[in-house]
């Protein structure tokens, strides 16, 4: 931990390629950037956050609950600024000098500096750690995923335009990260996966977990005993995933898994909670098993404490991530007493290297997986193991002691 956590810091900037969206009462934001801006201003006198600006004709491709800016209860510590969409390369040299000239003022205001790092072309945090070491400041790098990693694995499900661009310029991204993770002075590396990537190019990397779960969300004995009676008891296996229908979490992968488990006998009841690109192609493929009595793909849902109802009620959170990326949601599965079982990374492994809350499968293999699913069907007393695993493996895991432990790390370091 770091010394005098409780400490609280002056002025922070933060650059991101978080959205934005100008409302009827002014700028939103996504309510999971909300509440961590909230935490933000526990550690910090004031946080500036800077973001980008969905264009209106840019529609989502997933559903996102926005808020108002000035609901926040922090909003009176909070300035949000919102930078040009600019991902083209036309229009990003276009904004460059104005934008570069407005991210250095904000740089020179700012006590600690923090900027997460994504693509190339539009990535204004880029820009804005170029100006850090213009002006000679310490700075710290956030990174979510191996970036490249994860370009890589996509570049079959991008429009052919994108796919060359991408092609183009992921040597030159790569050199650039490396370049401004080197002449950081912190590292912050979401998730054991994003560490391992990048840390050999940090002096000072750290491994951090981006969660928004509360003590009160955490599972009580009384749910954990509901659940080990019923699984006791031989009842259907209810498995749950949440996320994007996108390639990189495999949804195609999950729907073969679930069917292979259904196939060879196991009762289950199976549910994907999200939307996306490739829902379509899920519900066609449950379509052609039938079945629809067996595996539900009900869309999106906002509701948070719904969905988290829903984790507590799971036997298994079955999950086919394919690219180097720390998903939040195996951290709520766990937090749920829900043991993650799915496709083998190193984030997954440290999330429950204490006491094996879960199972790792060989990636891109669903028949193993569906293996996996049979065993634990045939085994109960060691599913029910596992559920007691995951629940301790996620009591580490809330949202007030993992933001200030990374607000420590920057008012130190950055």
């Amino acid at each position: 931990m770091i010394e005098n956590e409780d400490f609280r810091g002056k002025h922070v900037l933060f650059v991101t390629a978080v959205r934005l969206r100008r409302g009827p009462r002014g700028l939103q934001l996504d309510n999971q950037t909300c509440a961590g801006l909230s935490r933000w201003a526990e550690s910090f006198d004031h946080v500036t956050y800077i973001g980008i600006e969905q264009p209106t004709d840019i529609e989502d491709d997933t559903t996102v609950n926005w808020i108002d800016v000035v609901d926040l209860t922090c909003r009176d510590q909070l300035k949000v600024i919102a930078l040009p969409f600019a991902y083209k390369f036309g229009r990003f040299f276009k904004e460059y000098k104005s934008t570069r000239k407005k991210l250095a003022a904000e740089v020179a205001k700012a006590d600690h500096l923090c900027f997460t790092l994504g693509c190339i072309v539009g990535d204004w945090a880029a820009i804005a750690a170029m100006e850090a070491i213009k002006q000679n400041r310490d700075y710290a790098v956030w990174f979510d995923r191996v970036e490249h990693d994860v370009i890589r694995k996509t570049l079959s499900s991008m429009p052919q335009k994108r796919r060359v661009k991408e092609i183009v310029t992921l040597p030159f991204m790569i050199k650039y990260h490396q370049y401004l993770i080197r002449h950081s002075k912190l590292g912050l590396f979401h998730g054991q996966d994003t560490l391992e990537g990048y840390a050999e190019y940090s002096t000072n990397p750290h491994c951090f977990h981006n969660v928004h779960t509360q003590l009160n969300d955490f599972i009580d004995s009384e749910a954990l005993n509901t659940k080990t009676k019923r699984a006791l008891s031989g009842a259907p296996l209810q498995v749950l995933y949440v996320g994007r229908a996108v390639d990189m979490k495999g949804p195609v992968d999950w729907v073969d898994a679930i069917t292979k488990a259904a196939q060879a006998g196991v009762p289950l009841q199976a549910k994907w909670i999200g939307d996306g690109p490739l829902l379509h192609e899920m519900q066609k493929r449950v379509s052609a098993n039938k079945l629809e009595d067996q595996i539900l793909l009900p869309g999106f849902s906002a509701d948070r404490k719904a969905i988290l109802s829903e984790m507590r009620n799971a036997d298994l959170f079955v999950y086919c991530h394919k690219t180097r990326e720390s998903p939040r949601c195996l951290i709520e599965a766990l937090v749920s007493g829900c043991p993650i079982v799915g496709y083998q990374s190193l984030y997954a492994s440290d999330l429950v290297s204490r006491n094996g809350g879960g199972l790792g499968t060989p990636i891109n293999d669903p028949a193993a997986l569906a293996v996996e699913i049979q065993e634990l069907h045939a085994n109960r007393e060691r599913l029910v193991q596992l559920f007691n695993a995951a629940a301790a493996d996620g009591s580490k895991f809330d949202e007030q002691s993992v933001y200030a432990h990374r607000a420590g790390l920057i008012r130190k370091y950055s």
